[in-house]
């Protein structure tokens, strides 16, 4: 079995780089953390949120961060937003960068390095729907979601999200997804709209953290029940009196997210959850 990451990884400088995922695409990655000689760490690649329009390696690094801080070496992923690229292409880019980074997890992160994803807000879409896509494809074999706040429901229509807009006119979630749909029909696509998707058999284990007066908490939560319902294992932990969230994940600049300790934690349980040997 391989060896737990260690409690107080070393907090190297992020690194900013560019990496082909096919011919003539090029992705900027931000990587976070190192491989230290003799020790295995969690590989995440990494999604940041932004309702699909909006967002960069800047706004990730919140969670990014903590993910590093929870032990995990990590790819976090400049994505093409939309409307300029709606679906499927930032899912096409996404997958790209996940397979390059099982095909390196050796060097990113060490032998049989155990690949997750994560994204916060619309990031937690791009991560749910990857996971079907790599389920689909046979591969890569992924060792869980980790899913901060997800955008699923395009319908923003729970009563979480009500609540947080109040008498707002403007959604910019609902705009988010308008915008991230190029047709009608795209909102009927399983790696679009991962929540409604049918079949959920073989996916891999989750992790889903919403605050207690989170936008996102009802559409993250019934998630979570739907994919348990599958017999999946799930894991599922609502901050209280979290305020903020998912915007607070969303800021630049390290140190921003309530109760970084608390999700520190929730990481570091999932990771030791989680762990066993990867396919070849």
């Amino acid at each position: 079995m391989p060896p737990t990451p260690p409690s107080s990884p070393s907090l190297s400088d992020p690194c900013d780089t560019t990496i082909e995922v096919a011919q003539g695409r090029n992705v900027a990655v931000r990587l976070y953390g190192s491989k230290p000689a003799g020790e295995l760490r969690p590989l995440v690649v990494h999604f940041h949120g932004g309702a699909f329009v909006s967002g960069d390696l800047d706004n990730g690094c919140t969670v990014a961060g903590l993910l590093q801080e929870a032990g995990a070496r990590v790819v976090s992923v400049a994505y093409p937003l939309s409307p300029a690229h709606p679906f499927p292409y930032p899912l096409e880019i996404g997958y790209g960068v996940l397979q390059w980074a099982f095909k390196h997890r050796t060097r990113l992160a060490g032998p049989r390095a155990l690949v997750y994803v994560a994204g916060e807000e619309a990031g937690g879409n791009l991560a749910a729907g990857l996971c079907q896509m790599a389920r689909d494809q046979s591969h890569p074999p992924l060792a869980g979601q980790i899913l901060l706040s997800p955008m699923l429901d395009p319908c923003v229509g729970t009563p979480s999200l009500r609540a947080a807009t109040g008498t707002e006119t403007v959604c910019k979630w609902a705009e988010g997804w308008r915008r991230f749909l190029g047709c009608a029909h795209d909102a009927e696509h399983p790696y679009a709209v991962p929540a409604a998707a049918q079949r959920l058999k073989g996916l891999p284990p989750t992790l889903v953290l919403v605050g207690s007066d989170d936008p996102m908490r009802d559409e993250a939560l019934a998630y979570a029940a739907r994919l348990e319902g599958a017999g999946l294992l799930v894991r599922q932990h609502v901050f209280a009196k979290v305020q903020q969230w998912p915007d607070a994940l969303l800021q630049p600049g390290r140190g921003h997210c309530p109760c970084a300790a608390e999700v520190q934690a929730q990481l570091q349980q999932f990771f030791t959850a989680t762990r066993c040997p990867a396919s070849p």
